[in-house]
């Protein structure tokens, strides 16, 4: 068509002279002859006088020449575009099958989505484009719209499924590695600081964010067959609820993160980060996946440690030991407990000590044989006086479970479908399953690729007052070794820390740089009658001061969630209360030494003479008054005043 009108741009001025020509030698005519003009112009364009004719022949020949060719020529040219515009449209309509894996994994989001998305950053002007040339045609509207297909665009049936690689987002706002408390707390925290924020959390497990600690308590008191599956239990104040933080539907689809137009949190579930490139500001996922960030948590936990006796002692040793972490070890010691006659715990910490009350309370419904192994005196024996350890193992022992102190394990072997636990002053403890809880090791994976210093002590990422290890990396929960201005350089591994460091390092990656000054708080049960919350740093070795009194009915782990409405009690309490309440009036009875009835009370541990930890025994709902006393960091003369503060003597 180009061509077409450039050829006419040149024969025009042609045509008009000849047709001027003819209608002078027209207007001649009339004149000469007299005739009409509708007889004129058809005998003198054949027979005109000498000089006119044949030169209006010629004209005449001329213009009619170039119009058929440039008919030709334009009918040739609008056949070919067809053609070719036919073609294009049918390699565009196959594309968006073939491409929109690779573009999804690859290509990076629109700068216009990604300026939505960042707030601080703004969007980078667009290159100006050069307008197109008038002698060019627009190219057609079709095309324009398949060129630029829909993320979201569905492959219809009996074509090729995408893979799942497709539906992870090339790009986070807000990454979070790690599906855990400390993540989840850290997206609610993110999503109220930034309403329109998106969030996306990677999780190695298939589950979506859930709480841990009902997996080693409340679980187990279930009188549902099935819960299992549902995970639901009946908190002690006999309420019911579940184990994971929200339901299916407060998540979108990783797919959406990016479209989603008020934002929202994503959970990518069983894919593991196993590489960060901190100066790209991205991430490679186990599937060589890549997911670029603008800022990013790590909350990776833990893992459980198991004994290295076990780990030598070959795979039919390693099948029947339970390292008890995750929803499916709760699933599978459910299970393996229902079909077995004996099981041994070792470990006599937190969760030793909670499996071993479960797990009796359960023998007393079947012939199941429960042992508790430990290498201390007494239960709870790293962490409680002497005194009160023994009277939490006679404790234990009432619950159905037998126990075995001082057992350093010397090997373990499989024989005659028993395992056999020998212990190294000789005794030898046959079981069917061993459940190994000897603690946690922080999961430090990711430490090596992304150039984070590992605290050489307690392990975990070493982070700065505002939690954060590396520009744009902050690290929460139990992989966080954080700097505490009271305590000095610590690494807690309990529920209150998770849910409390999350929540700081979401507002701080939000731009509110506050710093980490919170005593986080961790509690254990006993079953539904004995109970008992801590702060600070609990252990054995310190010298402790205990006072006790005689508890009532309403001094129990159960009474406790009546009164506060929620099973997690750390949920009830909050920081603004954390000020010193009036002191009670009654006279405080001697600090309790070894009395074989402790009902209820509170236990110092001290260094230097000052307060570094407190546990309160049977009392709830004070927490925020040991914590004032340990921020304070002040010396008291006489403890049994101090005590007063918690009010332990009142009925």
């Amino acid at each position: 068509m180009l061509k077409c009108r450039t050829v006419w741009k040149k024969l025009a001025p042609l045509a008009r002279s000849s047709s001027t020509v003819c209608r002078q030698n027209v207007r001649r005519a009339v004149l000469n002859n007299g005739r009409t003009p509708a007889q004129v112009p058809a005998a003198h364009m054949s027979t005109g006088p000498a000089g006119g004719g044949r030169e209006n022949q010629l004209y005449a020949l001329l213009v009619g020449a170039a119009c058929l060719g440039g008919g030709i020529y334009a009918y040739r040219t609008v056949k070919g575009d067809q053609r070719r515009y036919e073609e294009r449209l049918s390699e565009i309509a196959s594309r968006p099958h073939r491409a929109a894996p690779q573009e999804t994994l690859s290509e990076p989001e629109p700068l216009a989505a990604e300026a939505a998305e960042t707030e601080a950053v703004p969007a980078p002007e667009p290159e100006p484009q050069a307008e197109p040339s008038p002698e060019e045609p627009s190219p057609p509207a079709p095309e324009a719209e398949v060129v630029a297909p829909s993320e979201t665009t569905e492959i219809p049936p009996g074509g090729d499924v995408a893979p799942v690689a497709s539906k992870i987002p090339s790009h986070a706002r807000y990454l979070l590695i790690g599906g855990g408390t400390a993540s989840f707390a850290a997206a609610r925290s993110i999503r109220a600081r930034d309403p329109g924020a998106r969030v996306l959390i990677v999780t190695d497990e298939p589950d979506l964010p859930y709480m841990r600690p009902p997996l080693s308590k409340e679980l187990w008191f279930s009188d549902d067959p099935s819960v299992t599956e549902t995970l639901r239990f009946k908190q002690w104040n006999g309420k019911e609820r579940s184990i994971y933080f929200q339901p299916p539907s407060f998540y979108i689809n990783p797919e959406e993160l990016n479209s989603a137009e008020n934002g929202g949190v994503a959970v990518l579930t069983g894919k593991k980060v196993v590489h960060m490139d901190v100066r790209g500001n991205k991430v490679k996922l186990d599937d060589d996946t890549e997911i670029a960030y603008d800022k990013c948590l790590i909350a990776t936990g833990g893992v459980p440690r198991n004994l290295q006796v076990i780990e030598r002692a070959g795979e039919e040793v390693m099948s029947k030991t339970t390292l008890f972490r995750k929803i499916e070890d709760f699933k599978l010691l459910d299970k393996v407990s229902r079909n077995i006659k004996s099981v041994t715990i070792i470990g006599g910490g937190f969760l030793g000590s909670e499996l071993a009350c479960a797990l009796g309370r359960r023998s007393a419904e079947s012939d199941l044989e429960v042992i508790q192994m430990f290498p201390e005196k007494g239960n709870m024996g790293k962490v409680l006086p002497e005194y009160l350890s023994n009277w939490t193992t006679e404790k234990v022992k009432k619950e159905g479970v037998k126990i075995i102190s001082e057992a350093l394990v010397k090997s373990v072997v499989a024989k005659d479908d028993k395992l056999e636990i020998l212990l190294k002053d000789g005794r030898l403890v046959k079981t069917d399953h061993i459940v190994a809880a000897v603690g946690l090791e922080p999961n430090v994976d990711l430490a090596k690729s992304a150039g984070l210093e590992v605290d050489s002590d307690f392990g975990g990422y070493r982070v700065n007052a505002e939690l954060q290890a590396r520009s744009n990396i902050w690290v929460a929960g139990d992989a966080a070794c954080f700097y505490d201005i009271r305590l000095g350089r610590r690494r807690v591994e309990h529920h209150d820390h998770a849910v409390v460091s999350g929540r700081l390092a979401g507002e701080n990656m939000t731009g509110a740089s506050k710093p980490y000054w919170h005593q986080s708080m961790f509690w254990s049960d006993l079953g539904p009658d004995v109970g008992y919350e801590a702060i600070g740093i609990v252990d054995s070795s310190l010298p402790t001061v205990g006072v006790f009194a005689k508890a009532t009915a309403k001094d129990t782990p159960k009474a406790a969630t009546e009164k506060s409405g929620t099973g997690i009690r750390s949920e009830s309490e909050t920081e603004d209360t954390a000020v010193s309440p009036v002191a009670s009036s009654t006279p405080a009875p001697p600090t309790v030494g070894h009395k074989d009835d402790y009902g209820k009370g509170v236990i110092f541990y001290l260094r230097d003479k000052v307060v570094v930890g407190i546990i309160l025994w049977n009392v709830f709902n004070r927490m925020p008054i040991a914590r004032k006393i340990i921020k304070d960091g002040e010396e008291h003369a006489d403890l049994n005043e101090v005590a007063k503060l918690f009010n332990i003597h009142e009925d």
